[in-house]
This record gives C-alpha cells, sequence and structure tokens, in this order.
C-alpha cells in the first residue's frame, strides 16, 4: 500500500505559498501557516511497543504527578514529581515511557483524514514529505541472514536464508518520479518530496518494507488545493500542528483516539524549556 492513490508533483511552486506565511521557530504558525482561524496541536501518542499500558500524555501525567495543558513538553511531564515513585533515567525522567518524534504514528494518524473531510470535500491534497529520510532512497537493498555450519542443514529450506524472500520490494513509480524532479524547500533549508492525491492516501506514506509489512510515515505536511486547512509535523518534535477553522479544529480536538489541544499561532511548541515546578 506504499503511495497508494499518490503520483509526484512534478511543479514545488504549488508549495510556495507556504514559505511566507510561516512564524518562527517551533511555534503552532512556525510549523504550519499563520492566517488560520484556529489551531490545534495533536500529541503524539506514548510508544506502545514499551510494557506499560499507558498510550497519552494525560496517562503519563498521571504516573508523574504533573498537570497536562496545552503547551506541556514531553521533556517536563516524564519527570515525577516529589512522591512519586517512579523508575528513572539519570535525566531524572521516567525511564518506562516513549514518545515518537517527527512522525504521527499510525493508531493516531488514522482518525484524522475522517475529521478533516468534511471541510476538503473531494478535492486532491497535497503530500509533502522530508527528503532525508533514509528509507525513501533504499532502493532493492538485500538483506541475507547467514546460518553457522552446524546449523546449516536444519535450516536449508528456512525463508529468512532465501535472498528473494528477504529483497526489499521495488520503490512504488509516485516514488520514483518524486526523488527524480524538483524538491519543495521550505525556510528550514529542508528539502521535501510532493505528492498529490486524496486526503485518505495519507495514510499510505511509508515504506514496504517487505510484501507483507508497511511501516506508516505520517506526510510533513498536508493540505487541500484550496489550502483551506494545512497539517505539520516537524521532524523534530513530538507533536503535530493542524490549522484552519474553528470548525475545522473542533473536529480534529473531537476526534476519536486523538489527544488534541487547542492553540495559538505563537505557542511555542519546543521540546525544550525549563525545568518543571519542584
Amino acid at each position: 500500500m506504499s503511495f497508494e492513490g499518490l503520483r509526484a508533483v512534478p511543479d514545488p511552486a504549488v508549495g510556495a505559498w507556504i514559505a511566507p506565511r510561516l512564524g518562527h521557530g517551533w511555534s503552532a504558525g512556525g510549523v504550519v501557516p499563520r492566517g488560520y482561524a484556529a489551531y490545534a496541536r495533536v500529541l503524539h501518542p506514548v510508544d506502545a511497543s514499551r510494557p506499560l499500558r499507558v498510550r497519552t500524555w494525560a496517562e503519563v501525567c498521571e504516573g508523574t504527578g504533573r498537570t497536562p495543558s496545552a503547551l506541556m513538553r514531553w521533556e517536563d511531564v516524564t519527570v515525577p514529581a516529589p512522591g512519586a515513585r517512579l523508575p528513572v533515567t539519570l535525566a531524572g525522567r521516567w525511564d518506562q515511557v516513549s514518545t515518537y518524534v517527527g512522525t504521527l504514528d499510525a493508531t493516531v494518524l488514522a482518525p484524522l483524514p475522517d475529521a478533516l473531510a468534511p471541510s476538503t470535500g473531494g478535492q486532491d491534497c497535497f503530500h509533502a514529505l522530508w527528503d532525508g529520510r533514509g528509507w525513501l532512497h533504499g532502493g532493492d537493498a538485500v538483506a541475507v541472514l547467514t546460518a553457522d555450519d552446524a546449523d546449516d542443514a536444519d535450516d536449508a529450506d528456512d525463508p529468512v536464508d532465501d535472498p528473494a524472500e528477504c529483497r526489499q520490494p521495488p520503490a512504488p513509480a509516485a516514488l520514483r518520479e518524486a526523488l527524480a524532479g524538483p524538491r519543495l524547500r521550505l525556510p528550514s533549508d529542508r528539502d521535501h518530496l510532493l505528492f498529490r492525491g486524496p486526503l485518505h492516501a495519507a495514510l499510505s506514506t511509508g515504506e514496504q518494507t517487505t510484501p507483507d509489512h508497511f511501516h506508516g510515515w505520517s506526510p510533513n505536511l498536508l493540505w487541500p488545493a484550496d489550502r483551506s486547512w494545512c497539517l505539520g509535523t516537524d521532524i523534530d518534535l513530538d507533536s503535530t500542528v493542524v490549522g484552519g477553522s474553528a470548525a475545522l479544529v473542533d473536529a480534529v480536538l473531537a476526534a476519536p483516539g486523538v489527544e488534541a489541544w487547542p492553540v495559538g499561532e505563537d505557542d511555542d511548541l519546543s521540546p525544550w524549556g525549563p525545568p518543571p515546578d519542584a
């Protein structure tokens, strides 16, 4: 399903409207363009591969004794308050939880197109991916696993020893065309590959590691042809920003399985700040 429904955009000028409207740094209006009526900050979920049944920042705050808020920082809320007895790292943070940086996990990305659809209608959307992801340039690499001589007889029919079974699927045509074309460059000097297609194709951008396994990566920028809203995920941030009408932001805030807060375009979402109050 990698890049299903998407086609490469040959002229990045369709994204030229973004740079003049970007604010400073990691403000909400620095991640997506300024000038929208409302903004939402979508928090990236807690890594589900960790052993604890903690999935939201609010649940992390419940464990550490911190107070959730729209501008809370992961680096702050994972520091246990005095009296909260939790295993911590050398930096003093709860060592059993982590969150996703630079991409919105599929569990939270999946409900967002439905929330954005009423404001989008049937129009196409533009999907931009940061060009620095190594998997975008992976090609047809082969990983071959070898066995000890003593194990060769038992493993002779093991599929992991067959290079044909380990070969990465070839890159989709849309990705190959985008890699061969010009990039959309933003003031951060980051280049982006640009695609066009349906809104829900945002769920198909990612790495098809094997014919049966897809690892999704959310778009770093996503907007409809009429520019009525924009979704952005900075590669260094642990939250995603959506700007648009008040009704659209309300829909994002109410989306099932999405932990989100309303923010202003000048609100600072940087991951580092002063330590939490003792």
